[in-house]
């Protein structure tokens, strides 16, 4: 009866990279993937671009996690944003960073990624099964002992648990490792869609999908939830808005949306300027030039956005500023300071990049990411209850992580 060192349950990023780390140890190894082919996920990651990580300090990259990043440190130090381009650029693939922060192979492509990997699997003579779907880790003694798949048993000394969230099902996502590490006792903190469009309750988002709004500062209006906030680009659409902030942004917003029908939040279209910068902006406009209540509007703002404020004011196009009632002067610099909007859903996990939720960190052992509760379990990935904004934050993790797991000490 063959025993390997180590099994890796799940063949994305950090399973890959988990399986290196361990065959670089010289340990026999093996790669179970559900799939008929590895890396199904890392292939569409970044629009297939493929963005590996970014370029921030080690503290900057944890803080962007939230309370709980910490935790990242041990992995980290085991493979850094900088011992990951030098990896990649070891084994045949060039990076580099064009906007001085996300960092992109040279040719913007993710099969690059994967199949400089493959090759390094085969180097590494690491064996690799597909379409092998995990059922069962067995344990005797509260240490694991073998994998039981569809089609066969695995026996081995170290298990991983790579097998990722619940983003994206159609490309393998079903939160299978929840059920695995549940199983086993450990405690799973619920999974929300995250990195995804949102929907608003508000229809006249539809009329202005043709701009990109830049600057745009994003708020949750709810008292208890006020800190919450993000900064980027926006970009409406037909029922929501989507964009890099709103991805950022739906992180948190999806776990309160599971306990709240609505969620009210504020959007500041003007680059961040308050009621005050607004109203001296108009102040300095109308007294150097002659303005339709649009063409000043659309100083601030772009045309589609501008007719749709106007019409919340229920002003005519054509007046002048001056003409606008006081109430409704103050309603619309109210309103460009502070847009409500109200958020009342998305489109679940089918549009998820990621997943918030999964295996609780405090049953993990950050130093080597191995279970508190089975000898020889370990974890690594979106698995965990960990997740980051867009930038390569995620796939550093999933390939850090994977990295100090893989050497299942």
């Amino acid at each position: 009866m063959k025993i390997y060192d180590t099994i890796i349950i799940g063949a994305g990023a950090a399973g890959i990279m988990a399986a290196i780390s361990s065959a670089k140890d010289n340990k026999t190894t093996l790669l179970l993937e559900k799939l008929p082919k590895i890396a199904t996920k890392l292939k569409a990651t970044g629009g297939g671009r493929c963005n590996l990580t970014n370029t921030l300090d080690k503290d900057t990259f944890m803080q962007s996690f939230g309370k709980e990043g910490r935790f990242m440190s041990q992995a980290l130090n085991s493979l850094s944003n900088q011992d990951l381009q030098q990896f990649f650029n070891r084994i045949g693939v060039d990076t580099h960073a064009p906007d001085g922060f996300r960092v992109f192979p040279t040719t913007h492509n993710s099969t690059t990624i994967i199949n400089a990997l493959t090759k390094e699997l085969d180097r590494l003579k690491i064996e690799v099964k597909a379409s092998q779907k995990v059922e069962k880790i067995l344990t005797q003694n509260s240490k694991v002992t073998a994998v039981k798949t569809t089609t066969d048993t695995f026996y081995a000394k170290s298990i991983v648990i790579a097998t990722g969230g619940k983003g994206y099902p159609q490309l393998g996502a079903e939160g299978d490792g929840y059920t695995l590490a549940k199983e086993l006792g450990h405690k799973i903190i619920p999974p929300h869609p995250a990195m995804m469009p949102l929907k608003t309750k508000e229809s006249w988002v539809a009329n202005c999908r043709a701009d990109t709004v830049s600057g745009v500062k994003m708020q949750v209006a709810i008292k208890k939830y006020k800190k919450l906030h993000a900064t980027g680009d926006l970009i409406f659409t037909k029922d929501g808005i989507r964009g890099p902030v709103v991805l950022d942004f739906s992180r948190e917003i999806t776990p309160l949306l599971a306990k709240y029908d609505e969620v009210p939040i504020t959007i500041n279209l003007t680059k961040g300027k308050n009621q005050e910068q607004i109203l001296q902006h108009i102040k300095s406009e109308i007294a150097n030039k002659t303005h339709t209540f649009l063409s000043l509007l659309e100083t601030l703002l772009p045309t589609s956005i501008a007719k749709e404020f106007i019409k919340m004011v229920d002003a005519n196009e054509q007046d002048s500023f001056s003409k606008l009632a006081g109430a409704k002067r103050e309603q619309l610099i109210r309103l460009l300071a502070q847009t409500p909007l109200t958020i009342i859903g998305h489109d679940g996990f089918k549009m998820a990049m990621i997943t918030r939720g999964g295996v609780s960190l405090k049953e993990i052992d950050p130093n080597t990411m191995q279970s508190k509760i089975i000898k020889g379990l370990y974890f690594c990935g979106e698995v965990v209850n960990l997740d980051g904004p867009c930038g390569g934050y995620n796939l550093q993790w999933a390939f850090s992580s994977g990295n100090l797991a893989g050497k299942t000490y």
